[in-house]
């Protein structure tokens, strides 16, 4: 079998892997920390072992152990994305397939990119704090030291301590709550997850949150003052996690619950276990990764009855050969040309041709439709301003609240250079933090000279309402050094 190996990360996955972390978080509000104790079952692949190397960033580690005996360690020097490897080496040795508990005791920073902490002023309740991680691809070593690789799956079971009047969830399954014994005025919250999985769909969340029941293996979550509202919305989860059985086989996690997060949140959604994350602006296969030779494998044995079939397909030409698909299906285009015609009139039209569009042009689009012919125009040299003006007035973009669309006009008013538009893409990008409207929205305002310097103060005024993730790259985009 070939080594094991991931550019993104610097734990040993050679020589060893984890099968299991025990958990024990205190949510710290008041610092913007995690106090944390992780306790890792690590099975060896390698006789003689006697160190490992665990990817950590930005965490201060106080103490490790092996097996309960003292063990050395050290932060080797920090890289930009990488974070720093912590290199542990044991008392004593181990043989191959033996297992070994790696105990430490941490804390997270307040920078740490896999966490966001809103105030009180950020969440709809304006009353608690909130908090909530996103560790895809490589943030989970902020939160935990850890083998941060997808190529290393294993269970965990967790202890979180809260303030009681907040509640704790995870991408696992409840396992109980208790009153903290070192603290009466925080409360304790149990989860176990004993599926196998990588650690990016480790998530926690802790705020004011209130659940309602929306099918016999499903609770909506959120903040009170949008849990009716999200039971509403999800209601037919059951009938959509009955469908997806009858395809994929059966749901394997147990619990499917839904968590309506804040508008900082800065992706549409994230598929965590037990617990998918969604945005306000509105897991499959098991066990193991599968190499492209493997799934080949196993499709021949599958479908043992068909390889003649298999047997014409060009493998290499769909798995090894650059360029487009060898074979392009057939798909009925007619609501597409409409979008693309469309288009090109707006392109194409002078100033004298303007009188010709009308609200007939759009009456008969649905909002994919709506989507792609602005999407299309995106991708066109911008449209000079009188025609951005005539658009607006025959079709009332602006007036339209589905964000997607929203999101595309505002792009097209502001590479026009319309100024009204500017205040109102800024607006845009504040108001919520998913990264796929915030970050361009930004990036046209900043392409407009004129508003360059408004686009990087607004940016600098609500830099600590994005999520950590989000902030890096806008500031990235804006040129912001820091």
């Amino acid at each position: 079998m070939t080594p094991v190996s991931d550019p993104s990360s610097y734990s040993s996955l050679s020589k060893c892997t984890t099968k299991h972390l025990n958990l024990i978080y205190h949510v710290d509000f008041d610092r913007h920390v995690l106090k944390g104790k992780v306790a890792l079952t690590v099975e060896v692949l390698e006789d003689k072992f006697s160190s490992l190397t665990l990817d950590s960033k930005d965490l201060t580690i106080f103490k490790v152990s092996a097996n309960g005996q003292a063990a050395q360690f050290a932060l080797g020097a920090k890289h930009k994305s990488k974070g720093s490897p912590l290199e542990i080496t044991l008392p004593f040795e181990v043989s191959r397939g033996q297992h070994v508990i790696v105990e430490i005791e941490y804390e997270t920073s307040p920078s740490a990119t896999a966490l966001q902490w809103l105030t009180p002023a950020q969440t709809a309740g304006k009353k608690h704090p909130y908090l909530f991680s996103q560790c895809q691809a490589t943030h989970c070593r902020t939160m935990v030291p850890c083998q941060d690789s997808p190529s290393v799956k294993h269970t965990y079971y967790a202890q979180v301590s809260v303030s009681k009047e907040l509640v704790a969830l995870m991408s696992a399954l409840h396992d109980g709550q208790e009153p903290d014994p070192s603290d009466s005025s925080r409360i304790i919250y149990r989860f176990r997850q004993p599926v196998p999985m990588p650690s990016y769909l480790i998530a926690i969340v802790v705020g004011a949150l209130e659940s309602r029941e929306i099918g016999p293996r499903s609770r909506i979550w959120s903040e009170k003052e949008y849990v009716e509202k999200g039971a509403f919305e999800f209601s037919e989860t059951e009938t959509m996690l009955k469908t997806a059985e009858s395809l994929a086989g059966p749901y394997v996690w147990g619990q499917y619950d839904v968590l309506v997060l804040p508008p900082s949140f800065p992706y549409g959604g994230m598929e965590n276990p037990c617990l998918t994350f969604v945005t306000p602006t509105v897991l499959m296969f098991a066990y193991g990764s599968v190499t492209t030779e493997e799934w080949k494998k196993y499709l021949f044995t599958y479908f043992k009855d068909k390889v003649d079939i298999l047997n014409k397909v060009d493998w290499n030409a769909w798995m090894h050969t650059p360029g487009m698909p060898p074979v392009k299906p057939q798909y009925d285009t007619t609501m597409a040309d409409a979008c693309t015609a469309l288009c090109q009139r707006w392109v194409k039209a002078k100033e004298e041709d303007l009188a010709t569009f009308t609200e007939a042009d759009v009456k008969k689009f649905n909002s994919p439709q709506l989507i792609e012919f602005m999407a299309l125009l995106l991708q066109e040299e911008p449209l000079p301003l009188s025609h951005v003006k005539k658009m607006q007035e025959v079709y009332q973009l602006s007036d339209v609240k589905n964000a997607e669309v929203r999101f595309r006009w505002l792009r097209i008013c502001v590479k026009a250079h319309w100024e009204e538009a500017v205040p109102l893409a800024l607006k845009m990008a504040t108001e919520q933090g998913r990264m796929k409207f915030t970050r361009p929205l930004y990036k046209e305002v900043y392409d407009f000279s004129k508003y360059r310097d408004e686009a990087v103060k607004t940016f600098k005024e609500h830099r600590g309402e994005l999520h950590p993730v989000t902030a890096m790259l806008v500031a990235k985009d804006l040129k912001i050094d820091g």
